[in-house]
C-alpha cells in the first residue's frame, strides 16, 4: 500500500470525524510485547589453507583498500595486531620510491586511504631470522573476504609499506610478500595507533567484540592453497564465552606501551623436564615450534621425531603433541640466542585446537577436541 498523506484527505462528516477523535482518545492499558534479538556474529568466513613442504600458512583475502578493488592475501597472524601491505598497486606509482612514500604535508589521500607523514618499521621475526617493513600510518576501510562471504570495516589504522627488507641478507623482499593481518590484542610495533582490524567491527545486540578460529584442516593444506570455509567468525555471542563455554579463558594483562600481550603463562614438559614458560599461539609462525629454555646445553636444538610435549597453561588448559619429521617440528633455544624469552607454537597447533579472541573482556580461549 502507497503512503497516504493527510494534506489531501477530504474533511469528512462530523459523526465520523468525532469518532475517530474518541477512538484516539482512548488508552492501551496493554503492556508492549518486547522484541526477542537473538544475538549474532557480524560474519562467518573462509580461509585459504596453502603449504610449502613443512611450511605452512593461512591466508585472508583482501578485495578492497579504500576504493581500490584489489586481490591480495594476507597472513592470518594470531601473534601480532595491525594490517600491514603493501603500497604496490594501491597507491600510484609515482607515490612510491626507493625512500619513502610521498606524503606533502601531514597527510594526503588518495584511492580512499589518508596516508599520514608518520613514517616507521615494523619487523617480524627474532635475531636469528628477521623481516623488516618501513611505511607509513594510514587511514582507510578494508574489505576482507571474497564472493562466498566479505565484510568491510569502518575507516581504522592500518600501515602500509613501501619496501620490505630481509634484514640478515640485506636482500629487498617481492612486493606483498610479507602483507600481515594481526588480530592480536595489542598495539602494532609500527605505531600504537594501529590495533587489529578485527577489534574495530561494532558487534549487535547481545554480541561481543571478538572473533573466533576453528582448527585448520590439515588435509587442506595445499601448495597452490584449498579455500576452507567457516573458519573464521567475527563477532562472539554469549554461548561462546558465558559460562557453559567450553573454551578455557585466559586474562590478559596490560603491557601500557603495547597494550593488552597475547603471551600466555604456562609450563612446558619436554623429555622429564618442566620449563616454565610465556606462551604464544601463533598461526604466524608457519613451522617450527620453539621452546625458550635458558638452561638449554645449545643455542638451538632440534627434539627428535616421537618427543612428546606437554603443555599446561596457568588456567588449566593442556595439550598433549608428539613431534614428527612432518608435523610439530619443535626446536630448544636459549632466549639470548634468540632474543625472544617466549615459547612460541607455530600453526600445527591450531589444527588440533580452536582458539578465541575477546577483545572486550581481553581474554583469549583455548579449547581441544
Amino acid at each position: 500500500m502507497g503512503k497516504t498523506y493527510l494534506k489531501y484527505l477530504p474533511l469528512v462528516a462530523g459523526g465520523v470525524f468525532l469518532s475517530i477523535l474518541i477512538t484516539s482518545c482512548k488508552k492501551d492499558n496493554s503492556a508492549p510485547t518486547p522484541v526477542s534479538v537473538t544475538p549474532a556474529p557480524l560474519a562467518t568466513l573462509g580461509l585459504y589453507e596453502v603449504d610449502s613442504g613443512i611450511y605452512k600458512r593461512v591466508f585472508i583475502p583482501i578485495t578492497k583498500v579504500g576504493t581500490q578493488t584489489v586481490a591480495y592475501y594476507s597472513v592470518f597472524d594470531t601473534g601480532s595486531a595491525g594490517m600491514t601491505i603493501d603500497a604496490t598497486g594501491i597507491l600510484p606509482a609515482s607515490m612510491i620510491t626507493s625512500s619513502g612514500i610521498t606524503v606533502t604535508g601531514d597527510s594526503v589521500t588518495v584511492n580512499g586511504i589518508t596516508v599520514t607523514s608518520k613514517a616507521s618499521m615494523i619487523a617480524y621475526g627474532n635475531a636469528q631470522s628477521e623481516i623488516q617493513e618501513f611505511g607509513n600510518l594510514a587511514y582507510t576501510t578494508v574489505t576482507i573476504g571474497n564472493q562466498n562471504g566479505n565484510i568491510t570495516t569502518s575507516r581504522i589504522p592500518i600501515f602500509l609499506y613501501y619496501k620490505i627488507v630481509d634484514k640478515l641478507t640485506g636482500q629487498k623482499q617481492p612486493a606483498h610478500s610479507n602483507d600481515v593481518f594481526g588480530v592480536g590484542p595489542g598495539l602494532s610495533y609500527a605505531n600504537t595507533a594501529i590495533g587489529s582490524p578485527l577489534s574495530y567491527f561494532k558487534s549487535g545486540t547481545g554480541a561481543t567484540s571478538g572473533f573466533k578460529l576453528s582448527m585448520f584442516s590439515n588435509a587442506a593444506f595445499s601448495p597452490n592453497g584449498t579455500y576452507v570455509a567457516n573458519l573464521l567468525t567475527i563477532g562472539l555471542v554469549p554461548a561462546d564465552i558465558g559460562g557453559l563455554t567450553s573454551f578455557v579463558m585466559h586474562p590478559r594483562s596490560n603491557t601500557s606501551q603495547w597494550g593488552y600481550s597475547p603471551d600466555i603463562p604456562a609450563t612446558i614438559r619436554y623429555n622429564g623436564q618442566n620449563v616454565a614458560a610465556t606462551v604464544l599461539f601463533d598461526t604466524g609462525t608457519p613451522a617450527i615450534s620453539t621452546i625458550a629454555n635458558s638452561k638449554a646445553t645449545s643455542n638451538i636444538s632440534s627434539l627428535p621425531a616421537n618427543t612428546p610435549v606437554t603443555i599446561t597453561t596457568g588456567q588449566g588448559f593442556t595439550y598433549n603433541y608428539t613431534t614428527s619429521s612432518t608435523n610439530n617440528l619443535t626446536q630448544v633455544a636459549l632466549p639470548s640466542y634468540t632474543g625472544d624469552p617466549r615459547t612460541i607454537f607455530s600453526i600445527d597447533f591450531f589444527i588440533k585446537n580452536e582458539f578465541l579472541m575477546n577483545y572486550k573482556a581481553h581474554e583469549i580461549g583455548l579449547k581441544n577436541n
